[in-house]
């Protein structure tokens, strides 16, 4: 069992579920059952999957919940397209928030690796 906390991937994916809910803020209230919605849920669900593959006994169990963190990540970089093309965010913000969302993926792409020694 891991100490989720202590990883670098999750303190990241932490922060920018932090920064996703704050940028939430901003969204228009209609799309508060839409894209506020889904956005939060997919930001949320990298660290949270993380933090469950953490908890499990096996490096199979770790990699399948790091895969489905990875897979929120990707769902999360489309919505950020998404809230930018409707000018819901700026430019800048779009590019921080996609920016360390690919970084993330790219983290859990080499703690995969890490595991099974393929991907």
């Amino acid at each position: 069992m891991r100490n989720f906390q202590e990883l670098l991937v999750w303190q990241k994916s932490h922060h920018l579920t932090l920064k996703v809910y704050k940028v939430c803020l901003t969204l228009p209230k209609e799309e508060v059952y839409g894209l506020i919605s889904q956005m939060k849920r997919s930001s949320s669900s990298i660290p949270t999957n993380i933090a469950e593959g953490c908890g499990r006994d096996s490096n199979p169990e770790m990699r399948r919940f790091l895969i489905i963190a990875s897979g929120s990540s990707s769902e999360l970089e489309y919505q950020l397209i998404l809230a930018r093309d409707l000018n819901y965010i700026s430019v800048e913000i779009y590019k921080e928030l996609s920016d360390l969302a690919v970084e993330i993926r790219k983290m859990i792409h080499s703690f995969v690796k890490s595991l099974t020694g393929k991907v």
